[in-house]
């Protein structure tokens, strides 16, 4: 997936993107939030780059004015989802954003750009997102891009954290995106 918006590129994930990811992976404001655990070195970065996020669903949020990395989208399916309650023909997005870039309304870019990809070009049904309680911020950018409460699964087994934690699902109708909404 290669997807450009006004201020932002979604690609593929590169090794040169190693250090950017540490830097903002090792954040526990960014990784808590998200479930799983702060990167604790170089290395476990570039583990979780080759392992993780090549993957060809999930992409790089690259900032055109700097040329690099401040987060990261990835779209996934029934056969590649591993949260979400999925039907045939939905999807599921998952995000995360470096702390310095919080509050410049990137991630709604980001997120609506996917969105557009997922219902104009695979023809998905619907698209589902999850927040952990007390993750405000990706709650709220859910909100803006028009996702809707769906369900709380009260013991979702989080394999990077070794434990169970509620998990709050959202989702969007084809037929409900509008671009025009942000």
């Amino acid at each position: 997936m290669y997807i450009e918006t006004g201020r932002l590129i979604l690609r593929p994930w590169v090794d040169t993107d190693t250090e950017e990811l540490f830097r903002h992976a090792q954040n526990p404001n960014v990784a808590s939030p998200c479930g799983w655990p702060p990167h604790k070195d170089i290395d476990d970065s570039r583990n979780i780059l080759n392992a993780i996020l090549k993957s060809p669903e999930n992409c790089a949020i690259e900032l055109k004015t700097t040329g690099k990395p401040v987060g990261s989208i990835g779209l996934m399916t029934i056969a590649t989802s591993h949260t979400a309650p999925l039907a045939e023909n939905e999807g599921e997005i998952g995000y995360w954003l470096g702390e310095d870039y919080w509050g410049q309304g990137l991630m709604p870019e980001a997120v609506t750009a996917v969105l557009r990809y997922a219902f104009g070009e695979l023809k998905l049904s619907r698209v589902w997102a999850g927040y952990f309680p007390g993750n405000n911020k990706s709650r709220r950018v859910q909100e803006k891009c028009g996702f809707a409460y769906m369900c709380t699964d009260n013991k979702k087994y989080i394999e990077q954290l070794n434990t169970e934690m509620q998990l709050n699902f959202t989702a969007i109708d084809s037929s409900k995106f509008r671009v025009s909404q942000l």
